[in-house]
């Protein structure tokens, strides 16, 4: 856990201290994090893009984003799910991703296992939506993972998951919306919490 800090940009805006100075972090961080995805496709590429992220930074990944969705056709899990071990040979020789074996083998296996999720419960946002935390108290720190977030894990491994630890799904449920966890004094947490309250959930 660590202590949270709103810094003044040079903007003048107040945000997260997390973007520091750059343009295309700023951007991830007041445009996207922290509000309400329904989209199977982008929850997907989230989960897969955490995965990926282990050991690295989050940075680096924001900036590697295109090319992934290039290689892994959009994070249309039905065709990644079609991914075979020609396509993983592809992959590992793809220098603008992240060209670890394991990482690359779980993002398919997770396709699959995406495939059967959509199959039992309609869609992934009815599946991930069940996971959102009630509102809950500032604290004063920043959480690595929840109960709910080791919820999720553990329901995802038991569904045949991989890279999905509960420090990775609670970086999910941040990104996507299950959380408003911009820090108060953020200019972007007004803006996101709006966002929360017109969301339609697709929970079943």
């Amino acid at each position: 856990m660590s202590k949270p800090r709103v810094v003044e940009g040079a903007d003048g805006v107040a945000r997260c201290w997390w973007p520091g100075a750059h343009e295309d972090y700023i951007r991830y961080h007041d445009d996207e994090w922290g509000r309400p995805v329904a989209d199977d496709f982008r929850l997907f590429e989230k989960i897969c893009l955490e995965g990926f992220q282990a050991g690295l930074s989050w940075l680096t990944i924001l900036r590697k984003r295109e090319n992934f969705r290039r290689a892994f056709s959009g994070f249309d899990f039905e065709k990644v799910a079609r991914f075979n071990a020609r396509s993983v040979e592809r992959l590992l020789n793809d220098a603008g991703i992240v060209r670890h074996r394991g990482k690359i083998e779980a993002a398919i296996n997770n396709a699959h296992r995406a495939c059967q999720l959509v199959e039992e419960r309609g869609s992934l946002a009815a599946y991930f939506w069940e996971f959102e935390p009630r509102r809950r108290a500032p604290t004063g720190e920043i959480l690595a993972q929840t109960e709910e977030s080791k919820a999720l894990s553990r329901d995802l491994k038991q569904r045949g998951w991989r890279f999905v630890g509960p420090t990775t799904a609670y970086a999910f449920m941040q990104a996507m919306g299950l959380v408003n966890d911009h820090l108060r004094g953020c200019a972007a947490r007004t803006a996101v919490e709006k966002a929360r309250r017109a969301f339609e959930s697709p929970r079943a």
